[in-house]
């Protein structure tokens, strides 16, 4: 975000595992032998929220390691909300790529994708988790939202917690 507080999801790599501790496992699961001998499982903690992202299907730990920084920011996005100026909220500049003609294009499996969902969530609890009003801010429309938040299950079952939580119906 342009002019709000950097959500975590948003830092680069290495900024983001500076404040992160990680973890090698050895566990169960396809890889044979290969897969008993060696650490590849990881687990990477956001420290300051202790939010988790794991890996442990792939038998390289390099790719395990990057697949857990995925899922960390994915985590980041859905259950940690940075600070939202509702007066002079601007999309930020990966927003404005990323949605065109009030379309958001973006894949869940693109590293893009936490700071895009994060940049909604944060929007949507600034706007009372309300998406006709968090929407027109995006310039997108509530369905196009919608449609965002529900590339990730998680993401959109927190948002009606959150709905419900404050004695709105949920969203279906």
């Amino acid at each position: 975000m342009d002019n709000n507080t950097q959500h975590p999801a948003m830092l680069a790599e290495a900024a983001l595992l500076a404040t992160c501790e990680t973890r090698r496992q050895r566990r169960s699961g396809p890889g044979g032998q290969h897969r008993n001998k060696v650490e590849t499982a990881v687990v990477i903690t956001h420290t300051p929220t202790g939010l988790q992202g794991e890996a442990s299907e792939r038998r390289s730990q390099e790719q395990n390691r990057q697949v857990a920084i995925l899922r960390l920011r994915v985590n980041l996005a859905i259950h940690h909300r940075s600070g939202v100026k509702l007066d002079d909220y601007q999309p930020s500049a990966l927003w404005r790529q990323r949605c065109r003609s009030q379309r958001i294009a973006i894949n869940p499996e693109h590293e893009d994708f936490p700071a895009i969902l994060a940049e909604a969530l944060n929007l949507l609890a600034a706007c009372g988790w309300e998406p006709k009003e968090a929407a027109p801010r995006l310039v997108c429309s509530p369905s196009q939202l919608l449609k965002l938040i529900q590339l990730e299950p998680h993401a959109y079952v927190e948002l009606n917690r959150q709905r419900i939580e404050r004695g709105m119906r949920p969203l279906r």
